[in-house]
């Protein structure tokens, strides 16, 4: 239930849909298993548990939605060995040379043979929707998963104006002056963990792991021209992540009373997960403001 990553997409304009108006969109894409021959399947399922029912979770101002894919791990090993032994066999039957239209033809076959008793693996991607403030949050730090989820959603609704912040000042050189100068925004500490690059392609970097990074070792890194691509912070107390210049926050780590402040409701799922699901969308809601004021708000 607690997100382990945020990774921020500004909505521009307001959606014009509730929270039932959304599930009956995404209802129409549901997730369904991988047929036999069926490479990958990809589908909306229930947001707050596999149990649940409801395709869109609403609690407060906020939204969950969760896209499941159910991938067939096909190894290009095997499939190349098995190529290999088909092709063999029709140069000794037929004593002649496989061309490469051929083989293209004959690693079809080999897959479409194989698929069928591969194994199967399934993963889900969660996003967090604040449609009154204009945010979707994705739980996953890698834009590739996140640009999935959001292409999904722009079938079901019909477009998102979905787009990625951009500040009006530069994080990389803000989260450097913080270090240079040991000078955090109120409510933040410094974690214990730093990656330094040089601008440029060739540039160097250093990564600092499990260590007090407001020191001198690591100023003169900044004095010599390195920035700071991602910085562990801590917020008030209630958790912990990795800042990236890129504004995506990794490694979010809840305290634990957060985490357990329902511990009352264990014996039923669903009313713990939702109570938890709103305990995290309004610290992440109060957090995230914090930090765009830090980096000079949002540029127009």
């Amino acid at each position: 239930m607690w997100f382990k990553n945020f990774r921020p997409y500004r909505i521009s304009d307001r959606l014009g849909l509730d929270a039932d108006s959304l599930a009956q969109r995404l209802s129409a894409r549901p997730f369904v298993p991988c047929r036999p021959a069926q490479p990958q399947s990809t589908g909306w399922v229930p947001a707050l548990a596999d149990t649940a029912e409801a395709l869109v979770h609403a609690a407060g101002d906020y939204w969950m939605v969760r896209l499941g894919r159910e991938d067939r791990l096909l190894p290009t090993t095997v499939v190349r060995e098995e190529v290999a032994n088909r092709i063999n066999q029709i140069q000794v039957a037929e004593s002649r040379k496989v061309y490469r239209k051929e083989k293209l033809q004959i690693t079809d076959e080999v897959t479409q043979d194989l698929l069928p008793r591969a194994f199967t693996r399934t993963h889900s991607i969660e996003a967090l929707i604040s449609e009154r403030e204009g945010w979707l949050w994705v739980n996953n730090a890698s834009a590739a998963k996140g640009e999935e989820l959001l292409s999904f959603l722009r079938e079901a609704i019909g477009g998102l104006p979905a787009v990625l912040p951009i500040t009006r000042k530069n994080p990389a050189l803000i989260m450097s002056d913080w270090l240079l100068h040991n000078d955090l925004p109120a409510g933040f500490e410094f974690g214990t963990e730093a990656d330094l690059a040089e601008p440029g392609e060739e540039g160097g970097v250093v990564r600092l792991r499990s260590m007090m990074i407001e020191c001198d070792e690591v100023r003169a890194h900044i004095e010599s021209g390195k920035q700071v691509e991602r910085i562990g912070l801590e917020w008030q107390g209630r958790l912990s992540f990795v800042l990236g210049s890129d504004l995506v926050l990794r490694r979010l780590r809840f305290a634990d009373q957060l985490v357990d402040a329902h511990a009352e409701l264990k014996e039923d799922i669903l009313a713990k997960r939702d109570a938890d699901f709103l305990l995290m969308s309004e610290t992440l809601a109060e957090l995230w403001p914090e930090l765009l004021t830090a980096f000079g708000g949002l540029e127009e």
